[in-house]
């Protein structure tokens, strides 16, 4: 078997943690290919840049918090690997092992006692003047476009299927993943939904009007934001790591993506349990009178 490592860089715990998971592996045999920015020392075939790792290895490591998580995911996607999140960051919804739990975990990787969910990704496509294409992008939790620092609201046209479903006036709008309703979208009064359903969440972000809800859709349909706001402020952020300047007129379409992510289940805990231990979801705070 060949395991691939990636994890934040900079981060002194993560290196102590790689360096003594790679030494164990390669105990077990395994080929190891590590992240070269994690300065590991390695012989040199071992120690590759991280872009390269998704094609010499059958499994991933992310050693991080969801930000490396997503990162990674994007990275690896179009090879279909599987990749197996190690939380040593903060809230941790996608990297769902623990430390204490990684060597076990690894075990049974390497044995091949392990199951795999899929998570859909979205595919954003900016349109500009007569409609040419000046940018693809591929995200695992959401694409939004939202306003700088000034303290206005912009107007976004909202067509689902060619169809125009309603103009917001906002300080902008989160098309989210089912994986990315925990995140932003939550955040921003999204619901939470179960991460393997085939729908795309269009959330509104402080909506001018009481009567702009967030709306779930079917995944399979295209929708498409087009800017009605003239300023230079108007940015596109995709899965809160990479970021481009829009345009008035400029029309975002976003879609399912024809990649997706295989996430490899923790079998110490299910989705519902995740959702209580990370986000407390369904507890009840104080004494109920009777």
């Amino acid at each position: 078997m060949r395991i691939g490592i990636i994890g934040k860089t900079n981060n002194k715990k993560v290196f102590e943690i790689a360096r003594e998971l790679c030494k164990w592996l390669e105990k077990k045999k395994v080929e190891v290919y590590v992240e070269r920015e994690l300065g590991i020392s390695l012989p040199g075939k071992y120690c590759i840049p991280s872009t390269q790792i998704p094609e010499c290895v059958d499994v991933v490591l992310v050693l991080g918090g969801d930000g490396t998580f997503l990162r990674v995911a994007r990275l690896v996607c179009k090879y279909e690997i599987p990749i197996l999140g190690v939380n040593l960051g903060g809230l941790g919804f996608l990297t769902e092992i623990t430390t204490d739990e990684l060597y076990p975990m690894v075990e049974r990787i390497i044995s091949g006692d392990y199951s795999i969910e899929k998570r859909e990704m979205l595919y954003a496509t900016i349109h500009r003047g007569s409609g040419d294409r000046v940018g693809d992008y591929v995200v695992l939790n959401d694409v939004v476009i939202n306003k700088g620092a000034v303290a206005r609201m912009v107007d976004l046209a909202i067509y689902v299927n060619g169809s125009h479903v309603t103009t917001f006036r906002a300080d902008g709008i989160i098309l989210s993943t089912p994986t990315g309703s925990t995140a932003y979208s939550l955040s921003a009064g999204g619901p939470i939904v179960y991460p393997t359903l085939p729908v795309t969440i269009v959330t509104p972000i402080c909506p001018h009007t009481l009567t702009n809800r967030p709306l779930v859709v079917s995944n399979e349909t295209r929708i498409r934001v087009k800017v009605l706001t003239d300023t230079t402020d108007v940015y596109l952020t995709l899965d809160g790591q990479l970021g481009v300047n829009l345009r008035l007129g400029d029309v975002v379409e976003v879609r399912k993506s024809d990649t997706s992510v295989k996430l490899i289940k923790s079998p110490f805990r299910d989705y519902f349990t995740i959702l209580k231990t990370k986000l407390m979801w369904g507890e009840r705070y104080g004494s109920i009178e009777e």
